[in-house]
């Protein structure tokens, strides 16, 4: 009885150390898996803050654009008011040279 009992015992623990092995062998791959990620992750987070700076670079080309766009325009307007103005000049100027 005690060698059926020690040889029983001897084939649960083998059974036990196979178990932990298996375990030791998923963790292994559990942890390579997580490695890989946080590798994947931290690429992503590069990214995410090149396209925010990017992304405020362009915001501020725009807005300078903008602004250019408002000048062109005020100019513009200007311009055009001056055309209306001489126009009107050039007008009244031809006008009495024609009655007379």
């Amino acid at each position: 009885g005690h060698e059926q009992l020690l040889k029983m015992m001897e084939e649960r623990m083998m059974d036990v150390e196979q178990k932990l092995r298996f375990v030791k062998r998923l963790l292994q791959d559990k942890v390579n898996q997580l490695k890989e990620q946080l590798t994947k992750n931290t690429k992503a987070d590069v990214m995410v803050k090149d396209l925010y700076v990017e992304n405020a670079q362009l915001l501020k080309a725009l807005e300078m654009t903008e602004q250019r766009q408002k000048t062109a325009e005020r100019k513009n307007y200007l311009l055009e008011e001056k055309i209306a103005n001489l126009n009107r000049i050039v007008k009244n100027l031809a006008s009495p040279s024609f009655s007379s």
